[in-house]
Parts: C-alpha cells; sequence; structure tokens
C-alpha cells in the first residue's frame, strides 16, 4: 500500500459540505463557536471556505503557464480598487446557491456575512478600478498575468463630511485581517535609496556600482484574482514595506523609546497611505519614494522568475510584457536598466533592446501635472545611479533626435527627458514614452489628443508608438453581481449566452420596442431605486422620492469634472420650479459621490457647496418631491454597486478634452441610465453606438474649447448673456445657502467671472437646455424606458474582456493559455 502524502484535490463544493468548510474555519482558524459568531466571523469564515476552493486552478494555473512557455503579462500600478470579493469570487467559481444554502443550514444569510467584508482601500477612483476589472478580465481570458502594486495599511483616507466639510480620517480596512491574501515573507527584496555611487573595475572595464546608505525591504502579499468560471486565476502581488532594522536598540536601552522607532516609523511610512499630500519637500519625496519602491520590487520579482525559468535576460521581451499603468510605474524604465547593466553586466545597447521590448506605457491624462515630473536634486539625493541612468538615456535619444533634425532647438527642449524651465525637472511622462515599445491612449479621442498635444513632437519622431485602447469594463462586477434582477432578466429574454459574451447584448435590442420587455425593465429599475433611496436614507437621513429621476454624478470632486456646473443647475432648477411652482415639472433627486483630494482646497469647496444647496432644497416643503440633492460619504466600490443599477441619468460632464475615457460612463449606461456629456472622453463612442436619440449630449467640443481659451474669453461674458445663470451666480455670492457666512463663496464666484477656465459657465446654458431634453423625455415614460434599454443593448463593446483581448494580440503579443 502505499502511504506517500497525495497532492490534495480540490474541496467539496456541495452546501452541506460547504457548510462544514464554514463551520471549521469558524472554529478553528477564528476560534469562534458557532453561537457565539458575529456578523464578521461569519464573513471570514465564509471567504476562508471560498478561497480553499480557488487555491488549486491558482496554483495550476501558475504551473501550467509555465510549463508551456507561455509569456507572461505584469502590470504595474499604483491603484487597484478591488472593493469587496466575496461576492466576486463566489459568483466567478460559479458557488452562489452552494454558498447561500450551506450559510442558510448554519442559520446565516450570504447577505449579512457580505456586507461585513471592509472594501480593500487599494485606490482611489478610475485609474484603480480600470486596474481591477483589467486583471478580472486577464483571469477570464486565461492570460497568465501578475498585477503589482503596494498594500495599503490604510488606503486613501475615509472621508468624513462634517457640517457639509470633508475631513479625512485612515482607513482600517485591515484592523481585522484580509482572508483573501496570503502573506509570502519568503518573498522579500532589498529596495535602496540614497548613498553613493563608486567606479569599480570590471570584465568590460569600469562599471558603476550605486551603494545605498538606506534600504528597505518589499515583502509580499499575494490574492488570487479568480476569473470567470473559474477557469482560471491570476496574482495580485502587493508589496508592505518593512524596515530593515524594526527597532534601534542603542537608543531603546537609553531610554529613547520614541527615537528607537523613529527610522522604522520613517521606512514604513511608504506602504501606509495611498497620495499622501505632495504640498511639502518631504511629501514630495514619499511620493517618489512610493513609486520607486512598488516598482523596483516588481522588476525584482518578474526578473528572479524569468532567470529561473529561462535562464538569461535576454529573452526577456519574448516572454514577459511590462504594462505601466499611467506614469506613476515610469521610473521602471530606469530601474531595468539598472538591473541590466549593472547587475547582470549586459551591455547598454542590448539592455535598451531589452527594456523597450518589454514595456508598453498607458497615458490617462492629458493635464500636464498628472504626467509627474520631479526636481532632479531631489533624484539625484534619492536615486542618484537613476538619474546618471535617465541623463545617459536622454543624450543617447537627444543624439538621435539631433541627427534628424539638426538646429531644431525647440523640438529639442520639447522632447527632453530633463525640463529646464523653473527649476530643472525629470520627466517621467516622457521616460516612459521612451522607454516603451508602445504607448497607448483610453479612448479615441483621448488617443489622437495625444498625437496632437502633449506627446505631438514625440508623435512626429516615433510615428506609430502611440496607439489607442479604449478602456472597459467587467461585466461580472458591474451587471451580474450589481444588477442581478436585471440580469435574470436578460437571461429569461435573449439567453444565456449574455453571461458569457458581452456582444450578446445586442440582440436585445428588438426589446426596446416591446412594451412588456420595457415594464419588466422598469421593474428591475425600481427596484434598484429603492434600494438607493434606503441607503441614502441610511446614511443621511433625507428621504428621495423613488419615482423621481435619479441623476447620479459619481467621480472624485475634480473641477474638470464639473461637479460644480451640476449644484449651478440644480440652483437655476429650484429657481425656476419656484417662479412657476403650477408646472409639470420633472421630478428628479440629483445623487454626488466622490472625494476631493486632501489638500485639493477647491473641490473641498464645491463640497461644501454642494452640501449647502442640498439642505436649502431638501428642506424646502414646495420642491421637496421634486427635487432635491444629496452628497453621498465616502464614495467607494461597494457604494458604487448600489448606485449605478438605480441610476436613470448618468452625469459625464467634463470640460471637453480634458477626460481621457472615463469608465463610470460604461458601467452607468450599461446599467440603463441615459447619460448627459460633453463630447469627451468616451462619451464620444458612447454616442456612436447608443444614437444621438439616446443621449444628451451639451457643451462646447474639444476644438471650441481651445478657441475659446485662446480667445481668452471670460466667464462674465456667459453670465451677462444669461439672466438665468447670472441670478444663480448672485444668489450663491450673496450668502442664500450660506448663511452662516455669506462671504464663503465669494472667491468661487469671483473665479468663475473672471477666468472660468473649465467652462463652467460658457457651457450651462446648453447643459440647462440638454437637462431640460431630458425632462421631456422622462414625461413619456415609454420613450424613457426604450432610450435605456437601447443603452444596455448597445454597450456591449465596452467589455474590459474586449479592451484586454486588444492589449494582449496588438501591444503585449499573449495568448491565453491552454
Amino acid at each position: 500500500m502505499d502511504d506517500a502524502p497525495r497532492f490534495p484535490t480540490r474541496p467539496d463544493s456541495d452546501p452541506t459540505s460547504m457548510a462544514g468548510a464554514i463551520l471549521c474555519k469558524l472554529v478553528f482558524e477564528m476560534g469562534k463557536s458557532q453561537q457565539g459568531a458575529q456578523r464578521r466571523d461569519w464573513f471570514m469564515a465564509t471567504a476562508l471556505a471560498v478561497r480553499d476552493q480557488i487555491v488549486l486552478p491558482w496554483l495550476q494555473g501558475t504551473r501550467s503557464a509555465y510549463a508551456q512557455g507561455q509569456k507572461q503579462v505584469y502590470y504595474l500600478s499604483l491603484e487597484f480598487l478591488i472593493g469587496r470579493l466575496l461576492r466576486d469570487c463566489i459568483s466567478n467559481m460559479q458557488l452562489m446557491p452552494e454558498v447561500q444554502e450551506a450559510l442558510q443550514k448554519l442559520g446565516v444569510e450570504l447577505e449579512e456575512a457580505r456586507m461585513a467584508e471592509p472594501d480593500a482601500a487599494l485606490g482611489n477612483g478610475g485609474l484603480g478600478r480600470l486596474a481591477a476589472c483589467f486583471m478580472e478580465s486577464m483571469s477570464s481570458l486565461g492570460i497568465p498575468a501578475f498585477g503589482y502594486g503596494i498594500r495599503y495599511d490604510h488606503g486613501l483616507f475615509r472621508q468624513q463630511i462634517h457640517q457639509g466639510w470633508q475631513h479625512e480620517a485612515p482607513e482600517d480596512w485591515l484592523t481585522f485581517g484580509n482572508p483573501w491574501e496570503f502573506a509570502r515573507p519568503e518573498i522579500t527584496y532589498e529596495i535602496g535609496f540614497n548613498g553613493h555611487i563608486d567606479v569599480e573595475d570590471g570584465p568590460d572595464g569600469p562599471r558603476q556600482v550605486w551603494k545605498p546608505s538606506e534600504t528597505i525591504q518589499a515583502v509580499a502579499y499575494d490574492t488570487p484574482i479568480v476569473g470567470w468560471r473559474g477557469k482560471h486565476v491570476n496574482t495580485l502581488r502587493l508589496w508592505s514595506a518593512r524596515a530593515s532594522d524594526p527597532l534601534s536598540l542603542q537608543a531603546f536601552n537609553r531610554g529613547d523609546h520614541v527615537e528607537a522607532l523613529a527610522d522604522r516609523v520613517r521606512q514604513e511610512s511608504i506602504s501606509k497611505v495611498l497620495y499622501p499630500g505632495d504640498e511639502t519637500p518631504s511629501g514630495q519625496e514619499l511620493r517618489l519614494r512610493q513609486e520607486y519602491f512598488f516598482a523596483s520590487a516588481a522588476l525584482q520579482d518578474l526578473v528572479r522568475r524569468h532567470l529561473r525559468v529561462y535562464g538569461d535576460l535576454h529573452s526577456l521581451p519574448d516572454q514577459v510584457a511590462i504594462q505601466l499603468n499611467d506614469t506613476h510605474p515610469a521610473i521602471a524604465v530606469a530601474e531595468l536598466m539598472r538591473i541590466c547593466v549593472d547587475l547582470h553586466g549586459i551591455g547598454w545597447e542590448e539592455a535598451w533592446r531589452i527594456t523597450q521590448g518589454s514595456i508598453a506605457y498607458t497615458n490617462h491624462t492629458l493635464l500636464p501635472e498628472a504626467l509627474e515630473s520631479w526636481p532632479v536634486h531631489l533624484m539625484e539625493r534619492l536615486l542618484p545611479r537613476h538619474l546618471q541612468i535617465i541623463y545617459l538615456i536622454n543624450a543617447r535619444h537627444l543624439d538621435v533626435v539631433k541627427a534628424a533634425h539638426p538646429g531644431n532647438d525647440a523640438l529639442i527642449s520639447s522632447v527632453s527627458l530633463i525640463g529646464e524651465g523653473a527649476g530643472r525637472r525629470v520627466r517621467m511622462g516622457h521616460l516612459a514614452f521612451v522607454g516603451s515599445h508602445k504607448v497607448n491612449g483610453v479612448s479615441a479621442l483621448h488617443s489622437e489628443l495625444l498625437k496632437q498635444t502633449v506627446f505631438s513632437d514625440f508623435n512626429r519622431l516615433f510615428p506609430g508608438r502611440i496607439t489607442n485602447k479604449t478602456n472597459g469594463i467587467t461585466f461580472r462586477r458591474w451587471l451580474f453581481q450589481a444588477n442581478p434582477g436585471l440580469t435574470k432578466l436578460l437571461v429569461d429574454t435573449i439567453g444565456p449566452r449574455v453571461m458569457d459574451d458581452a456582444s450578446a447584448l445586442e440582440a436585445l435590442r428588438p426589446f426596446a420596442d416591446d412594451a412588456s420587455f420595457r415594464a419588466a425593465f422598469a421593474q428591475v429599475k425600481a427596484s434598484n431605486k429603492r434600494a438607493l433611496a434606503a441607503m441614502v436614507k441610511d446614511a443621511l437621513d433625507v428621504r428621495l422620492n423613488p419615482h423621481a429621476m435619479f441623476d447620479v454624478q459619481i467621480k472624485r470632486i475634480h473641477e474638470y469634472k464639473r461637479q460644480l456646473l451640476n449644484v449651478l443647475e440644480a440652483v437655476a432648477l429650484y429657481d425656476a420650479m419656484r417662479d412657476a411652482p403650477t408646472r409639470d415639472w420633472a421630478p428628479r433627486a440629483k445623487i454626488i459621490a466622490g472625494k476631493a483630494a486632501a489638500s485639493y482646497h477647491r473641490a473641498k469647496l464645491i463640497i461644501k457647496l454642494a452640501h449647502d444647496v442640498g439642505r436649502v432644497l431638501n428642506a424646502d416643503p414646495m420642491t421637496r418631491d421634486k427635487l432635491s440633492l444629496v452628497f453621498l460619504p465616502n464614495y467607494n466600490v461597494s457604494a458604487a454597486e448600489v448606485i449605478v443599477p438605480a441610476a436613470d441619468l448618468s452625469e459625464q460632464i467634463s470640460t471637453a478634452g480634458m477626460e481621457a475615457s472615463g469608465t463610470g460612463n460604461m458601467k452607468l449606461g450599461l446599467n440603463g441610465a441615459l447619460t448627459i456629456g460633453t463630447m469627451d472622453g468616451a462619451n464620444v463612442e458612447m454616442h456612436e453606438r447608443v444614437g444621438d436619440d439616446n443621449i444628451f449630449i451639451f457643451g462646447k467640443t474639444t476644438e471650441q474649447v481651445a478657441q475659446h481659451r485662446a480667445a481668452d474669453i471670460r466667464g462674465r461674458a456667459a453670465a451677462e448673456a444669461s439672466p438665468r445663470l447670472m441670478q444663480v451666480l448672485q444668489a450663491i455670492r450673496s450668502g442664500v445657502f450660506s448663511p452662516d457666512d455669506p462671504t464663503r463663496y465669494h472667491e468661487l464666484v469671483d473665479d468663475l467671472l473672471d477666468h472660468d477656465h473649465f467652462l463652467v459657465l460658457a457651457d450651462f446654458d446648453s447643459y440647462y437646455d440638454a437637462q431640460r431634453r431630458a425632462d421631456a423625455r422622462w414625461h413619456d415614460q415609454s420613450a424613457w424606458m426604450r432610450s435605456a434599454v437601447l443603452n444596455t443593448a448597445n454597450l456591449g463593446w465596452f467589455s474590459s474582456d474586449r479592451t484586454i483581448a486588444e492589449y494582449a494580440e496588438e501591444i503585449w503579443k499573449v495568448k491565453p493559455t491552454t
């Protein structure tokens, strides 16, 4: 008899076995009895039992990818906004009925356990949510991939609202542990900072050797990311900073207990908070330390894995695709060169071939400040060897440019990796562009604007390097899980193929003219609206009219996203309703949510204005059921999963030419919301697919915005031409909505009148008219629901599966595992 240990098999997943597994986890992992278990204990036990179902496919998939010599994708992102994972994992593993029944056997409802899971505080907005969608799609398509980021202890921040003002508190999502992650203390890399460079003799002549004066350890934590139907599982590897010396015993023993921990606190601050304030030199340094920390750890890790299988780095571009998600990981270009040249003795030209052939770069913004640049003196102190490498990359790059364009000093200045303006700075977007074989924008308009604006000179030098990959969203999260009622209706109507192929939604188009289907669609929407209204009541003690149009704007608070325009229109509508109280107004509930950066004072003032206006609107008995405005605090993925299915109108109203893509527009449209928006970002492509009759477009185009700014037209011109707008501005400025501080909004209104950089006033009348077109459509519920159905039917193209398939074929040259 063979008594040798056998490789374990996947645990049984029938309801009885799952109930037993959950109970075992509760007792032996959590140390709790069934009688004494709290809601959080049941969540942890359930998550651990579900995780057991995932581990074997995860390990087997990783092993299979290497066995088949598959090219691997390494996705570097400072954010991964994965949200709650329990329902995601259960759904993708096809275990929903089994887990529900198992918990019921134990006297627990799945929804109660699910709500005890905190949102993973690993991101802020669209950038992080896109990364999460992409990781899920790579798993669903069977593309072997690792995501690399930082395991933030406290995330961005927990938004708290006190008297209408945003205050920031640390997130505490890790307080009770994270059941999805596997700590990998054996996978640890040394990350160096500061120090000096020695010149030593090498076999091929002198070589530069960086001697860091400070070293921090990057410790790996792995989370399995499950693809649809559990066929493939990839890894999200996050790095936590750990001090090399946890304690200065000398300081401790002499009684200086605080000083004994000072170095540890400073070093481990790298993985404490996402986007620390960068108004101070120390804040800027921490940002750069974060970016280098995770980029270096990721590259050391993937190089180790590659060498273990293939033996040398010359084949790296054939076996590895490194994708930089925005400019934050751009230092990876210099780091990979350092690894090749300094650590592995590879010649410069070959190292550059390896680096450029392996790396691709996704740009997410046209805002110059978001492209990132670092003071030369900061990088020279913090990363001295990397600055040397960047100088050499730049010299060789400019030599090529000078040879092709002799005497063109303006071009040389434009494409140099070192900005020579007010203080010399390293341009990280330029570094990412030069060090990548492909650079992509994230919508058709954005990619064209990259060629015409921030990278216009690079596009002339390297034609064909810029390509487009329009963003997408995972339908598993944003339709199947967030909106099960609509999902069931779709499957019952057009068949189960829609669960595996987003393009199958096109079969829904004829049903837009089916009155009985529209009625069923409306019932699903009404149910979702009641759920959102209940959430608002619980959070804010404000009652929303469930029969009103739910007008939703959910995104980070920024002037270019123009939440201010939304609030101004609410005031104008409020004035109009009071002027004509007997008119048959379309009832409307405006719902705004999003966080302002901690140091972004104007954005915080806009949040305060939204609260001040909402307080007046919501208290007025004349308009209470006709017009309300609420601001939901601490917007996150879990909140979005309630808001998105309930929305009737989706506000996508950024200044044209400033939004790279947007993905909230796709989530809301997929769930049957009609979009009101400018011709910006992915709105352009959504407009093409849903048709002019099923979207409300307003405002100046990108070209008109540029002309408006070039003509230096101030906001006062728009206000003086619009009595309605002037009345709104005067009311806000005079303190109608801020009687406790009548001067609160003086500077805000004056800036709009004197400047209006984001064309809030210039687009106001067009926006107001578009809102009235939306009102007219709302009055004809048959027409509204027809448009809503057509939005759902026509937006299947915006699946992140399609986006990832395009990356895989055209940029990464990666094929799914077989």
